[in-house]
């Protein structure tokens, strides 16, 4: 929560904070009922975090603090990982099992990779969990019901995850939501999943939409139909869309242009001879003329068909009226992550049944945190680093040759 109302010394966070408190309540006031199965912004410490110690791994430490900058130190608190090249892992109770039966689910948290390196990838994404989830050795191989966040990896590759489990598998998006240049920095930035009963959904970053459909559409649920697997490409199927042109004819004398031809230039050096040195030839050059094999020009085919798709038969895996994504079993957060740079914070994690209470949450927390931390990271840049590294950071790792894959349990 955000404090000092009237502190002078604080005075531009402190309407960016009373703007907030305001809109909160106006919604408040709106009369919404969110259901609210957990909420964390850590000015109480790690009270309801539990650490977990997967067999077999290097373990880092959680901390909750503020970072190396901040806007405000007490609301900018957040769960922090401590260490380079190690697994951190921890899990919090719901405060009331969470459903997604017949009702929306949204998922929201905020994530500042305050070591942030172009060189090196950074996973931040949090799990929900099903009851019976084996809290003292939770890692990457124990089952999820969603998992959700940012994978910052170079300069390509960067995204955002949704991943759902589906009987058992977990599905993917099947094209990811991508992450542009300027998402991909060391300020902290807010993620939100929202999960709606009728089937679609809608992936927010900073409170603004990022990506928003069909589930069924946009990861591999079964689908209504599939394709029959007794249907066949018939063998005069034409899917060539061009041919040779018929027309087309080899220019005459075309196959006797060589490819190189003596130097015109070249003369024979003053000191051959040519009784002990043999008869001079001129080196060879490529020859200008030569412009390679023949090859006739392409026109459309007139008997093409189009693309051949097997016909398409009711899929028995498909279930009528059946709601993607739906869980009524989940008891836990989770973090489980691979860490290359330690730093990164997470902070303002909500999960409830109300996108709006979701959204008036974003402004009343992150947003004064987000208007103030540019600033914030200039002067503490000044105070702290050489010199010689000041302005680096949107450069860093842009002179490396290659990209760096570290392991990740993230399926």
């Amino acid at each position: 929560m955000r404090y000092s109302v009237w502190d002078a010394t604080t005075l531009p966070t402190t309407w960016l904070t009373v703007s907030a408190m305001l809109s909160a309540l106006s919604y408040t006031l709106a009369g919404s009922a969110a259901e609210v199965y957990f909420e964390d912004d850590f000015t109480a410490g790690m009270d309801k975090w539990k650490p977990a110690s997967p067999p077999g791994k290097e373990m880092g430490k959680w901390a909750v603090t503020p970072g190396k900058w901040f806007v405000d130190e007490t609301a900018d608190k957040g769960l922090q990982v401590t260490e380079d090249m190690r697994f951190h892992s921890i899990t919090a109770p719901l405060a009331k099992k969470a459903s997604s039966k017949g009702k929306d689910l949204v998922l929201q948290f905020s994530a500042k990779v305050e070591n942030h390196q172009y060189a090196f990838c950074g996973g931040g994404y949090i799990k929900l969990l099903p009851e019976g989830t084996k809290l003292d050795t939770f890692g990457g191989d124990d089952e999820y019901s969603i998992m959700f966040g940012p994978d910052l990896c170079g300069y390509d590759i960067s995204h955002i995850h949704a991943i759902f489990n589906h009987k058992g598998e977990n599905l993917l998006k099947t094209e990811k939501i991508s992450l542009e240049y300027s998402d991909k920095n060391e300020y902290t930035h807010l993620y939100t999943l929202h999960v709606k009963p009728d089937g679609t959904y809608e992936v927010f970053f900073d409170l603004e939409s990022k990506a928003s459909g069909k589930l069924v559409d946009d990861w591999d649920f079964p689908k209504p139909t599939h394709d029959d697997p007794e249907d066949s490409k018939p063998s005069d199927w034409v899917d060539e869309t061009e041919i040779d042109d018929p027309a087309a004819k080899k220019p005459e004398g075309y196959d006797d242009i060589p490819a190189q031809i003596p130097d015109p230039d070249a003369t024979k050096p003053e000191d051959w001879d040519d009784e002990d040195d043999g008869e001079w030839e001129p080196p060879l050059i490529d020859n200008p003329d030569f412009t390679g094999e023949w090859f006739p020009a392409k026109v459309d085919n007139p008997d093409y068909k189009g693309e051949w798709k097997p016909k398409q038969i009711p899929n028995p895996a498909f279930e009528e009226g059946m709601q993607l994504a739906s869980y009524d079993n989940m008891a836990y957060l989770g973090f489980e992550l691979w860490i290359v740079n330690n730093g990164t914070i997470f902070d303002n994690i909500l999960v409830t049944d109300d996108i709006e209470y979701a959204k008036a949450q974003g402004e009343k927390l992150w947003r004064p945190t987000s208007k103030g931390e540019k600033e914030v990271k200039e002067k503490w840049d000044k105070e702290n680093k050489p010199a010689d590294d000041l302005g680096d950071d949107d450069s860093e790792g842009e002179d490396s040759d290659e990209e760096e894959e570290e392991e990740k349990d993230e399926l």
